[in-house]
């Protein structure tokens, strides 16, 4: 069994999230690592061949002619909205996302040795109204390397999903108001799977 903090055996799928940063040069990240040839590698092939009005993914490169490795595919959570939005997506977070991944695989978070079996997703938010190019890079270098650390430590744990089951918040959400002032269902309002199945 690896040690806290070691990544674990490489599975199928790894899937990890991280936000960094505040304000609208903050970085949130989602990884899906995994098999070229399994689901990953399906959905990888899928989603370039399919891309939508302003949601264009793209391999992420660490220079012109040099894809980061294992390949990354940069899929945008928002929408291009002006030149300057697109210029910060292009530039700033893509050199991060393809940092973020070198750094992981320096870490030893990504397997060296898996490297050439895998393909990486990464869904990427730039805020519309992103201001600082070093910010954005530094934030989504920082978030990537993260979030793949987190699919390859299994995190997080139960443990602490359950510490945050009764007040959920968010950098757009500031916390969930008192169950008698709001719709929020209490603890007792919410069946259990042996509740919900003699329903």
């Amino acid at each position: 069994m690896p040690a806290q903090n070691e990544p674990q055996p490489f599975q199928e799928i790894q899937i990890g999230e991280s936000f960094i940063g505040t304000g609208v040069n903050a970085a949130h990240v989602n990884t899906v690592l995994g098999p070229r040839t399994g689901p990953a590698g399906a959905a990888w092939a899928t989603a370039l061949a399919t891309p939508s009005a302003g949601h264009v993914p793209f391999m992420a490169v660490l220079a012109p002619g040099v894809a980061v490795q294992p390949p990354t595919l940069f899929v945008t959570k928002a929408a291009i909205e002006n030149d300057a939005h697109g210029n910060l997506t292009w530039g700033a977070a893509q050199a991060g996302v393809a940092g973020g991944v070198a750094d992981a695989v320096a870490a030893g978070h990504v397997g060296a040795d898996a490297v050439g079996g895998l393909v990486l997703i990464a869904a990427v938010w730039v805020n519309p109204g992103a201001d600082d190019e070093q910010s954005v890079y530094r934030n989504n270098r920082l978030a990537t390397a993260t979030a793949l650390a987190n699919g390859a430590a299994g995190l997080p744990g139960l443990d602490e999903v359950m510490k945050y089951r009764d007040a959920p918040a968010n950098p757009f959400f500031s916390g969930v108001a008192a169950p008698e002032d709001s719709a929020v269902p209490t603890k007792s309002a919410v069946p259990t799977k042996s509740e919900a199945s003699t329903a």
